[in-house]
């Protein structure tokens, strides 16, 4: 796994590389000092999963069949138009949300000098994917299938994000909107498409196959994206600051998490004015009262019956799927996140 991930982060400098003396483009000195600096600030600083799993996704598709370095190459540099969408996401969502920081460093537009600069190169991180395709992909098959996929998925995530930002606007915080419904909506368009079925459609293109014929594929991955983002709302709250790395600001932030949609549903009248007159507010006081009432309800209880009939639907969900190959992409994610603590 170390191998293959430094085999990864050479491609981003080959990658970065050939973006800094793009033809499209005349750089000074000034531009191209500007551009190394912005991606190497926001590009490789994660825990790359989404990349990674582009070429994890290809090696089982392809049966246990050695890769060549050409097809290590290709994936990789998939998997970094993937973190390329992830930064242009980020940065642009951090300005958005007025965050302090990202990746335990501030986030970019805090950086000094930089400021609402960030919003252009949001902008440019979107153009940089496909400069990467066009370079790399151009005289392959699946080429226009492949700026098709990110066309879509870019679209459905900003969507989610839209509901997102409208349903929390501040101001009128009105709770009755918050429905498991809409969590799910929401979760689905923001997170579940880019994070889940994008890395394994692009290994399912690059492996010759026509996503048309893969509708079930896209329907538990993006299952599997809402579960992951169910424990993400979980962790906000229960997980250990220490193991997360972050500590949880969903209450506060008048987020609509899961926890607060599910309290809302199993709520009486008078544990709802709790969370109407405490929910989004950022004194301790207030966010103990929510969190005294999650215990109350006992959503942890149903924390984990949700997550154990999610799981046992996924394994049905997967194991129906007539290709052995594609169930074998579809366990490792699945693996990977059941009962993460992080």
């Amino acid at each position: 796994m170390a191998d293959l991930k430094s085999t990864f982060l050479n491609v981003y400098s080959v990658l970065k590389a050939e973006l800094l003396h793009d033809p499209a483009f005349e750089f000074s000195d000034d531009a191209r000092q500007w551009v190394d600096r912005m991606l190497d600030y926001n590009v490789p600083g994660g825990k790359l999963n989404r990349g990674l799993s582009v070429i994890d996704s290809y090696r089982l598709l392809k049966e246990g069949q050695a890769l060549n370095d050409d097809e290590i190459f290709l994936a990789s540099a998939l998997g970094w138009c993937i973190e390329w969408l992830q930064a242009y996401f980020l940065v642009l969502d951090d300005i958005m949300d007025n965050s302090h920081t990202r990746r335990g460093q501030p986030c970019w537009y805090r950086v000094p000098k930089v400021g609402l600069i960030a919003a252009n190169d949001g902008v440019l991180l979107r153009n940089h994917i496909p400069r990467i395709l066009k370079k790399h992909f151009r005289g392959k098959p699946y080429y226009v299938d492949l700026l098709d996929l990110f066309n879509e998925v870019e679209f459905q995530t900003a969507s989610g994000q839209m509901i997102d930002l409208i349903t929390t606007l501040q101001g009128e915080k009105d709770l009755s909107k918050y429905t498991l419904t809409l969590h799910r909506r929401i979760v689905q368009y923001k997170t579940a498409y880019y994070s889940f079925y994008l890395p394994v459609a692009c290994a399912l293109l690059m492996a010759g196959e026509n996503l048309d014929n893969h509708v079930d594929v896209k329907k538990i991955l993006v299952e599997m994206g809402t579960y992951f983002q169910v424990q993400d709302d979980y962790l906000d709250c229960f997980g250990d600051p220490e193991t997360i790395g972050k500590i949880g600001t969903d209450i506060e932030d008048f987020k609509c998490s899961w926890l607060v949609a599910k309290a809302l549903e199993l709520s009486n009248e008078q544990q709802k004015k709790v969370l109407y007159d405490n929910y989004g507010n950022a004194d301790p006081e207030n966010v103990a009262k929510v969190k005294a009432l999650y215990d109350e309800l006992n959503l942890k209880g149903a924390f984990e019956e949700y997550e154990s009939s999610s799981y046992e639907k996924l394994v049905t969900s997967i194991e129906a799927h007539p290709s052995k190959a594609v169930q074998a992409v579809l366990k490792s994610f699945l693996a990977k996140i059941y009962k993460r603590k992080k």
